[in-house]
């Protein structure tokens, strides 16, 4: 196993990793859309949120010799299922492989993010 570690996404918060590299798959860790420069939350609606939330976790794939078009899956968590339709149109302009997705609302979010996505990669 290898530790991804990269400066062009926001350092983990906690006791954890960007992601890992085991057996040719990339497993990033649940990205927000957090500045990498200052660790602030970006933007205060969906859209701008699950931008920044989709850039970091593409610098952490594109650090681990990956990217967005080897996603084999995400899962998506958003604070407010009412932001379906409006994450699904970033979404969308990002991945347009159309990985397996899994998608839930959740009670809260660190930062008071609106969105995080993790993601499994082929290397």
């Amino acid at each position: 196993m290898k530790k991804i570690i990269t400066t062009k996404a926001p350092a983990a918060i906690g006791p954890y990793s960007q992601g890992m590299i085991s057996g040719g798959l990339v497993f990033t860790s649940g990205c927000i859309p957090l500045d990498p420069d200052t660790g602030v939350l970006v933007g205060n609606e969906i859209g701008a949120q699950a931008a920044q939330a989709i850039e970091n976790l593409k610098a952490v794939l594109e650090e681990a010799g990956s990217g967005l078009e080897k996603v084999v899956k995400t899962t998506c968590f958003l604070k407010d299922m009412s932001d379906f339709a409006a994450f699904n149109e970033v979404y969308a302009g990002y991945f347009t492989s159309c990985p397996a997705r899994s998608c839930f609302e959740v009670g809260a979010l660190p930062k008071g993010a609106l969105v995080e996505i993790e993601a499994v990669a082929e290397k």
